[in-house]
């Protein structure tokens, strides 16, 4: 178990982690999340010992190691770069780690075909880095990780450098990784696809502070503010300004570019008036003949088979439309929309979800 308790961390007189307060329970598949610059590589150094902490705790298995080096931690790290050594063979860069510590070469071997048997390396052992490919290369990475047997494994956006295909195989392999060693896994990522894929619980990182940490559905249905709502979820979720519009008995939401839709289920008598953000995702907003909310004019149609996206405006609202199935709509026609009047989401205008 990883606890991080009011960490911080400055380069100079920028704080790059602004007091971070979270909890990797054993066995636990956790991934930061975060815009380039939001802190997640840096938090995930630190974990690893490779960046001193200025404040707070870091404590493994209730022992405080911030002073502890790295190579004393139990963790072992998998990094954006494959950073394997050429001139040795597969067999050889995975079993480096055994041979600097001398244990014998038969336990080398006995290790090394363990893992490369769970990593599908068996047939390239004796392949050099660069008769590889990029999947191959960070199997070889992920190889020299574990061998070890860490209680904990890092990894660095290690997918960033493989193309679409070779991510969706190896998000694959590294989830079947987790299912049969269970590590404490701290997986870094950019890509809110591969955290929403991969993770038991996301960490969401903007300008050095948590904004919410959760599973990846509890983020999904329930985001805590506009930030989390805008970038978890791909597509983004649909932000509209608008104001709250009614009386005691009812109350709608009147988007700033004239359109208004009702608010059900909802006790928000007390926010008439108020200026709000209205979040909706695509998936609930669907072309429709009866129960209109509104038009729009197609700007962007892209036709994907089981699903087409919409480009869709009103005034200057853009909206982002999934609907099932292949529509033969055309740019520059107009669409009625229906909206899921359950699934909004309400935010304040300072970002924050509102409730009721």
């Amino acid at each position: 178990m990883i606890q991080l308790s009011g960490v911080r961390k400055s380069f100079g007189s920028v704080e790059i982690i602004q007091g971070v307060d979270i909890a990797v329970e054993d066995g636990e598949f956790t991934v930061f999340v975060g815009p380039s610059g939001c802190g997640k590589s840096t938090l995930l150094r630190m974990i690893a010992g490779l960046e001193s902490i200025d404040s707070g705790d870091l404590v493994l298995n209730g022992k405080r190691i911030n002073d502890v080096p790295p190579d004393q931690r139990g963790i072992a790290m998998v990094f954006q770069s494959y950073a394997l050594y050429p001139h040795m063979t597969v067999a050889q860069n995975i079993g480096f780690s055994l041979d600097l510590k001398k244990v014998p070469k038969a336990e080398i071997a006995r290790e090394v075909g363990r893992v490369s048997e769970l990593l599908q390396l068996s047939e390239l052992l004796d392949r050099r880095p660069a008769e590889l490919s990029g999947g191959q290369r960070q199997r070889v990475a992920i190889g020299r990780a574990i061998i070890k047997r860490p209680r904990v494994i890092l990894f660095d956006e290690p997918l960033s450098n493989l193309d679409a295909a070779l991510r969706v195989q190896m998000r694959a392999e590294l989830q079947k990784l987790h299912q049969e060693l269970r590590p404490t896994i701290v997986y870094v990522t950019h890509d809110q696809v591969e955290a929403m894929t991969m993770a038991t619980r996301i960490v969401v990182l903007n300008k050095g502070r948590v904004e919410q940490w959760d599973t990846p559905i509890e983020l999904y249905n329930n985001p805590i503010n506009t930030f989390v709502a805008g970038f978890i979820g791909s597509p983004r979720m649909n932000l509209v300004p608008g104001t709250i519009i009614g009386d005691a008995a009812s109350q709608s939401f009147k988007a700033n570019a004239g359109w208004t839709t009702r608010l059900d289920n909802r006790s928000l008598a007390g926010a008439v008036g108020q200026l709000v953000t209205l979040g909706m995702r695509p998936e609930h907003i669907q072309p429709a003949t009866d129960n209109v909310d509104l038009e729009a004019t197609i700007a962007i149609v892209e036709r994907l088979g089981a699903e087409t996206y919409l480009n869709a405006r009103n005034g200057d609202d853009t909206l982002l439309v999934r609907a099932q199935g292949d529509l033969a709509l055309a740019p520059g026609s107009t669409v009625k929309l229906a909206l899921n009047h359950g699934a909004f989401h309400l935010f304040d205008q300072s970002g924050r979800v509102i409730t009721g």
